[in-house]
């Protein structure tokens, strides 16, 4: 199977790798001219020969698009910011699974040190979605949004289905949650270790989000996100 990569545009029947991803090709992946490579702009998908092999840029000529597929469940990702390995870990799975947009979150039990040192961290978080959507050979890159508070991040969404797992021992299960709705997108938030705060959590209800459950046994944070975004790909018929 070919590998992919994301060009910033496809200008005629040529395009250009560049940067980090230059370098990973030539040096890492020893390309050379007459190599086939799938390219994708963020919205067409084209196989690609190398026509040049430079230190800073690999060209290309395109020689035919190719068929390409986006999930039919959009899904935004509200992921409370947690130590960073874990971070990291599940926005890499999120990205495999097809998520179109993550937010990490400052939440109140979120903690400080994490938020601080969390915006020095983002071109680390843009990197590792980069690889992790063109190992999973999707079309479109995920939007890889700034830290938000919870409250500004479930109010800009409150027009479409929202879910924010709860640890609560009377919260309604995912499967209630999903019973008798059908959506083409849906916001998932995740909180941190701790769980939300009363507050946070009304100001999910207030926003039109669904308190919901993954069950009795209280899972990482990223643990729940594979469970969780298994679970409404399923119910929501992706």
């Amino acid at each position: 199977m070919r590998r992919r990569f994301f060009v910033e545009k496809f200008d005629g029947q040529r395009a250009l790798v560049s940067g980090d991803r230059a370098h990973h090709l030539g040096v890492v992946l020893r390309a050379q001219p007459g190599q086939l490579y799938e390219l994708s702009d963020g919205t067409r998908v084209c196989l690609g020969r190398i026509e040049k092999v430079a230190r800073d840029n690999v060209e290309f000529v395109l020689l035919e698009e190719l068929a390409a597929q986006e999930p039919k469940l959009q899904v935004v990702l509200l992921l409370s910011v947690v130590k960073f390995d874990a971070f990291e870990w599940a926005i890499e799975k999120a990205t495999e699974l097809g998520v179109t947009e993550i937010v990490p979150l400052a939440a109140a039990r979120s903690e400080k040190a994490l938020i601080a040192a969390a915006e020095k961290r983002s071109e680390r978080w843009r990197k590792i979605v980069l690889e992790a959507a063109q190992q999973s050979r999707r079309v479109r890159l995920p939007t890889l949004q700034p830290v938000a508070r919870p409250e500004a991040a479930f109010l800009a969404r409150a027009d479409r289905l929202g879910i924010f797992l709860s640890e609560r021992a009377d919260a309604p299960s995912l499967r209630t949650a999903f019973k008798d709705r059908a959506a083409s997108e849906a916001v998932l938030a995740i909180g941190p270790e701790g769980g939300w705060t009363d507050e946070e959590r009304d100001a999910a209800l207030n926003a039109g989000f669904h308190e919901a459950s993954l069950g009795r046994l209280i899972l990482r944070t990223e643990t729940a996100v594979i469970a969780a975004l298994a679970s409404l790909a399923y119910a929501l018929g992706d």
